[in-house]
């Protein structure tokens, strides 16, 4: 298992420091979620958000207590007006049908931000966007993003929606392998040190850490093909790393004009188990 910061090791045990702690009263996130409070400092309800923001790279590089807003977690933040996510608000966040459309429609707003775009909700894949080169390199020159990453893979994982993390991750991990792109050491430290460590499922984790080893040290070439068939298959467990790599992804020494593999021999990735809530 990967060594990871206190914070992300907390977040995957479920802040054991805090108990059942639940502030009832606490309800900021829940009423900004159904569109009936407004965030500060911004006075934005969530769908006024969606609406005015949507490709205003300038307002999402400057502005920075929104985001706290959009993607909530269990942790204090910087922003004063903002308090962390209750329990609750969790249970009711996580069946609320329309609060996961808002939830998703978050997630694309920032995945646009970074030059990318969600393809597929169900299993997570995400491509380029239009505009990436752009995107990519604010992202690059920007290492605070960083940190915001790191906020909204955990914030997914606590509302439900973990198994964007993984089509998020192997989608950097592709880009970096098979084109060199947002290859740079801080996005490779925050990703392996911190991104990474954001899936709780421990299968799910585990099999994306044995891949992120196997680019960095073992020369796995991890293609945009194979992404796309190990999501499809949607299941991936920690025994299935040799597979993977025969399966898939091609060494620098292997040829680049061989055969994929056929969809149906693609081992899978499994969807997180869902645990009680702390």
């Amino acid at each position: 298992m990967a060594s990871y910061p206190r914070d992300i090791v907390n977040f995957q045990l479920y802040y054991p420091e805090q108990g059942q702690q639940d502030y009832k009263r606490l309800d900021k996130n829940l009423l900004f979620y159904m569109n009936e409070r407004k965030c500060l400092p911004d006075g934005l309800l969530i769908e006024e958000l969606h609406d005015q923001w949507q490709g205003e790279y300038s307002i999402l590089e400057q502005k920075h207590g929104f985001i706290q807003w959009i993607f909530p977690i269990r942790e204090h933040g910087v922003n004063q007006y903002a308090h962390p996510l209750q329990p609750h608000e969790i249970i009711a966040m996580r069946v609320d049908g329309r609060i996961q459309e808002r939830l998703y429609t978050s997630y694309k707003l920032m995945l646009n931000f970074y030059g990318m775009r969600l393809d597929d909700e169900e299993t997570g894949r995400l491509s380029r966007s239009s505009d990436h080169t752009e995107r990519y390199a604010n992202l690059v020159r920007s290492p605070h993003n960083y940190l915001r990453i790191t906020r909204i893979l955990k914030s997914l994982s606590e509302l439900g929606l973990e198994h964007l993390n993984i089509g998020f991750l192997l989608f950097v991990l592709a880009e970096q392998s098979e084109h060199g792109q947002l290859n740079t050491r801080g996005i490779k430290s925050s990703m392996d040190n911190f991104w990474v460590g954001c899936i709780r499922d421990d299968l799910d984790r585990e099999a994306v850490e044995t891949l992120v080893e196997r680019v960095r040290y073992h020369g796995l070439r991890f293609t945009r093909e194979y992404y796309q068939r190990a999501l499809e298959a949607r299941e991936l467990s920690r025994s299935h790393g040799p597979e993977l790599e025969e399966q898939g992804a091609h060494d620098d020494e292997s040829s680049s004009n061989s055969e994929p593999p056929a969809a149906e021999e693609m081992p899978d990735i499994p969807r997180q188990s869902v645990e009680p809530l702390g």
